[in-house]
């Protein structure tokens, strides 16, 4: 699925784990950024519906991000934007965060802990998707 942004295309990432479908929609922040400090923003949208018929709570997150120059930063956390919400069989929870990168264009991908109602955990595959921006970094000749 794709729509049109202010900066370009925004493209939709979807997957899918044990009934959970994680949809992101990730969007260049041109008016937040700042290339000539190498600074770069996104803003992601983030969708996790409940496809299964098992009530689950989300109870952490992690995340792997890759800039293009290979610098990797790993976050782990409880939650997602200060809750863990808990789906019922088909509910849906959406929210909006953020990152910044020193480099052009980049990759996030990673996972969230959920746990169902009767204390089983699992992770759920957070689909990796790409972080463009119309700013290329120069190489060094």
């Amino acid at each position: 699925m794709q729509g049109l942004a202010l900066h370009g295309v925004m493209t939709m990432y979807d997957g899918t784990t044990r009934n959970i479908k994680v949809s992101v929609e990730p969007s260049f922040l041109d008016d937040q950024s700042m290339p000539h400090e190498n600074l770069f923003v996104w803003v992601y949208h983030i969708e996790i519906q409940n496809d299964g018929d098992e009530v689950v709570q989300l109870r952490s997150r992690y995340w792997h991000i890759t800039d293009s120059q290979g610098r990797v930063q790993e976050v782990h956390g409880e939650g997602v934007v200060g809750e863990q919400p808990v789906l019922q069989p088909g509910e849906a929870f959406r929210y909006t965060s953020g990152v910044h990168l020193m480099a052009g264009s980049g990759m996030m991908a990673g996972s969230y802990g959920m746990e169902t109602s009767l204390g089983e955990t699992f992770d759920v595959t957070i689909p990796p998707f790409s972080l463009d921006s119309p700013h290329e970094n120069q190489l060094i000749q």
